[in-house]
C-alpha cells in the first residue's frame, strides 16, 4: 500500500513536469501562430486534475502530444522564447524533459544544450555558479552548477559517464582560452571553432546528457557566447559606420561578396538581435558572409580611414565653406590663383568592383531590351538621359544565345558587349555631372566614376584590339570590322569625357 502511495506521488510529479512543459510549449507555439493553441480534452487543465487512477494512461498521452509538439519547436525558437524573465522553474521541467527523453538527434541534444546554457547564464541567486565546490567521497571538487544540475535531474535516470567522455570534456578549459584570445570577429569564424565544438558535442554521444557534461559544456557555451557577441557587435557597427558614411559621399554598393554585391541598404536591413537569437548552426553562413564583408572593407585601409574617421567626415563636409575665407584672405596679398583643375584619384579595388557591378546591370538591361523589342527599334535602346545607338552586330551581340561557350564568335560578342557597355556608362556619368556642377559632393563622385571608366576603356580598347586580330587571322574579317567600329566609337566618348574632366573646374 505504501509503496503504491509513492508510486502514485511519483507519476504526480512526472506529471506535473509535463503540464509545465506542456504550458510553455502551448504558449511558445500559440504566439507564433498568432492566436491561442487548443489543448486535447483529456489533457486540458480540468482532466489532470480529475486523472486519479488514470494517471499512466495520461501520462502516456501527454508524452505523445509533448513529443507532436516538440516536432513543431525548433531550437531558434526555444532560444527566442526563453528570455530573462523566463522563470527557472520552467526552464528546470524543460530540462528533465529532454534529459529523460535522451533521444540521440542533434535537434534533442541542441535543446538540451541552450536550456542547460540558459539555467547557467541565469542562476536563481546572481553570482551563484561562481563559488567554490565541494567533493563527494573524496572526489574532485565539483563545480556549484555542476551539483544543481545533479540535484534538478535527482529524479532522472541520467546516463554513466565513460572514461573516453572524460578525457574530451578535458578539451573544453584549452577552447575556453582559445576563445578569450580572439581580438577580431574575422578570426573567430575563420578559426573553424565552431565546427570543432560541434563535432566534439557530437562524439559525447548518450553521454551529453549527464550532469558534469551539461556543466562544462554551458560553461564554454556562456564564454563564447559573450565574446562572440561582443565581437560581432563590433564589426557589425564598424560595417554599419563604413556603411553611413559612403551613403553620405552619394555611394551605395560597399563591395562584391560571393559575387553578390553588398549595397548600403544591405547593410543597413542586418538586426544585430535577431542574428545572435538565432540558432548559430542555422546562421552561420549569414555570419560568415558579415566576416567576408569585413575582409573586403579591411582590404582597402586608406579609404576606411578617410571615411571613418571622424575629422575627415566634418572636413568633407564643411570643407566648401572653410576653403572660401581662406581664400579670400589669400588673396589680399597674392596674385589669383589658377582656375582649379580636376586631379584624377587614384583607382582603387572598391571603385572597380563598384562599376564592374554597373557595367553588368546596363549590359543585362540592353540585353532585356534588343532581345524582347521589335527587330525594326531594337538598335536603339533608350537609356535616362538619352538613346544609345547600336550597329547590327553590336545588337547580335547582345541577343546571341552562345555567351557563354569558349569559341571565337563568343569572345567577339563578349567584346563588343563589353565596348558598348562602358560607352553607355561613360555617356551617363558625363550627363550625371552636368547636373551636379552645382553639387560638390555628387560632382567628385561622378568625377571619380568617369575616371574609373576611362581606365576600363582604356584597357578594354586594348584586350578588343587583341581579338579583333584573332579574328583577321581566322578569317572573320566582318567580325574584325565590327570590333574595330566599336572600339572607334568608345575612344570618342572617352576623348569626351577626357576633355570634360580637363576643363571643369
Amino acid at each position: 500500500m505504501l509503496s503504491g502511495a509513492f508510486l502514485a506521488e511519483d507519476l504526480r510529479f512526472e506529471l506535473s513536469i509535463l503540464a509545465t512543459v506542456q504550458g510553455f510549449y502551448q504558449k511558445l507555439l500559440g504566439d507564433s501562430l498568432g492566436g491561442e493553441l487548443p489543448v486535447p480534452r483529456d489533457l486540458d487543465e480540468g482532466a489532470l486534475r480529475r486523472s486519479g487512477q488514470e494517471l499512466p494512461n495520461t501520462l502516456t498521452r501527454m508524452t505523445r502530444w509533448l513529443h507532436l509538439l516538440d516536432m513543431a519547436i525548433t531550437p531558434a525558437m526555444l532560444r527566442q522564447a526563453l528570455t530573462p524573465d523566463t522563470d527557472s522553474e520552467v526552464a528546470e521541467a524543460l530540462l528533465r524533459y529532454f534529459v529523460r527523453r535522451r533521444e540521440p538527434s542533434d535537434v534533442n541534444r541542441d535543446k538540451t544544450d541552450l536550456i542547460a546554457t540558459f539555467l547557467y547564464r541565469h542562476p536563481r541567486v546572481p553570482g551563484q555558479w561562481e563559488q567554490s565546490g565541494y567533493g563527494l567521497d573524496g572526489a574532485l571538487p565539483l563545480s556549484p552548477f555542476e551539483i544543481a544540475l545533479i540535484e534538478i535531474l535527482a529524479d532522472t535516470d541520467v546516463p554513466s559517464l565513460r572514461e573516453e567522455h572524460v578525457q574530451l570534456l578535458r578539451r573544453f578549459d584549452p577552447l575556453r582560452e582559445e576563445v578569450s584570445r580572439f581580438r577580431d570577429f574575422n578570426g573567430l569564424i575563420d578559426s573553424g571553432l565552431i565546427g570543432r565544438v560541434r563535432e566534439l558535442k557530437q562524439w559525447l554521444d548518450s553521454s551529453f546528457y549527464h550532469p558534469g557534461v551539461l556543466a562544462t559544456v554551458a560553461a564554454y557555451n556562456a564564454s563564447f557566447g559573450k565574446k562572440f557577441d561582443e565581437l560581432f557587435e563590433n564589426a557589425l557597427a564598424e560595417i554599419k559606420q563604413f556603411g553611413q558614411a559612403l551613403e553620405e559621399m552619394g555611394g551605395t554598393i560597399l563591395s562584391t561578396v560571393d559575387g553578390v554585391e553588398v549595397t548600403v541598404e544591405h547593410v543597413a536591413a542586418i538586426e544585430q538581435k535577431q542574428m545572435l537569437q538565432a540558432d548559430y548552426g542555422s546562421t552561420l553562413e549569414k555570419f560568415r558572409r558579415v566576416s567576408k564583408l569585413k575582409k573586403e572593407l579591411d582590404r582597402r585601409p586608406p579609404i576606411r580611414r578617410s571615411l571613418l574617421s571622424p575629422a575627415a567626415r566634418t572636413s568633407h563636409a564643411a570643407g566648401g565653406a572653410a576653403a572660401a575665407p581662406r581664400t579670400a584672405r589669400a588673396a589680399k596679398v597674392k596674385a589669383p590663383p589658377a582656375a582649379p583643375v580636376f586631379q584624377p584619384p587614384a583607382i582603387t579595388a572598391h571603385q572597380i568592383a563598384t562599376e564592374e557591378g554597373k557595367l553588368r546591370r546596363v549590359e543585362e538591361s540592353i540585353r532585356v531590351f534588343v532581345r524582347v523589342a521589335d527587330p525594326k527599334y531594337r538598335q536603339v535602346v533608350p537609356m535616362r538621359f538619352f538613346n544609345l545607338t547600336l550597329t547590327v552586330a553590336e545588337a547580335d551581340a547582345y541577343s546571341a544565345a552562345f555567351l557563354e561557350e569558349k569559341s571565337l564568335r563568343a569572345d567577339v560578342a563578349r567584346t563588343l558587349i563589353r565596348l558598348v557597355s562602358i560607352s553607355a556608362r561613360i555617356c551617363t556619368e558625363l550627363e550625371d555631372l552636368k547636373r551636379s556642377q552645382k553639387m560638390s559632393s555628387l560632382w567628385k563622385l561622378h568625377a571619380d566614376a568617369l575616371v574609373v571608366l576611362l581606365d576600363m576603356a582604356s584597357s578594354s580598347t586594348e584586350e578588343a584590339g587583341s581579338v579583333a586580330k584573332l579574328a583577321e587571322q581566322a578569317g572573320a574579317g566582318p567580325a574584325a570590322k565590327s570590333i574595330h567600329e566599336s572600339a572607334l566609337k568608345l575612344r570618342a566618348q572617352s576623348d569626351v569625357a577626357a576633355k570634360t574632366l580637363a576643363n571643369v573646374s
